[in-house]
């Protein structure tokens, strides 16, 4: 089987199952992941915020950095190493952090609908809420902080 090939039902796989090209494509390109989070120094409750990494194409709806990423923001969340410690720092919508608790992506998932249409109708992408960090002080972060990111 060649890399590049796309199984049937491959996001039903489990994660150490798939190829880098279905890896790759089982991101729904939400930009979730890419939002600044806040931790709670007390409790460790995560918040949101609308803030999105400054590499964030949000035309596009994909990092604009991806082969460098790592290079030029050293805290970008790897999903190809990510384990169940981490998962809680992923969006509950996202196919990698599903795929790791053991459940199903969900019906407006592109790979499901067959267009990012649904995804956007359901109002999962950061499309028109986001707010790249360029133009945010990281002080002010807090002023930023959504309530939209989970569903569940």
């Amino acid at each position: 089987m060649s890399d590049s090939t796309l199984r049937e039902k491959f996001w039903e796989l489990p994660l150490t199952d798939l190829n880098p090209a279905e890896w790759e494509a089982l991101c729904d390109h939400c930009g979730r992941c890419c939002l600044k989070k806040l931790q709670d120094e007390d409790g460790g409750d995560i918040v949101w915020t609308r803030v999105i990494c400054r590499y964030y194409d949000l035309d596009e709806g994909a990092c604009g950095c991806y082969s460098a990423r790592s290079q030029k923001v050293p805290d970008c969340l790897q999903v190809s190493t990510m384990n169940a410690h981490d998962v809680h720092w992923m969006p509950d919508t996202c196919a990698y952090r599903l795929r790791m608790e053991g459940k199903s992506l969900f019906d407006w998932h592109p790979l499901l609908a067959g267009s990012k249409q649904a995804m956007e109708e359901a109002g999962i992408t950061v499309k028109d809420k986001a707010l790249s960090e360029d133009h945010v002080h990281p002080l002010g972060y807090h002023e930023h902080v959504i309530r939209w990111v989970n569903v569940d």
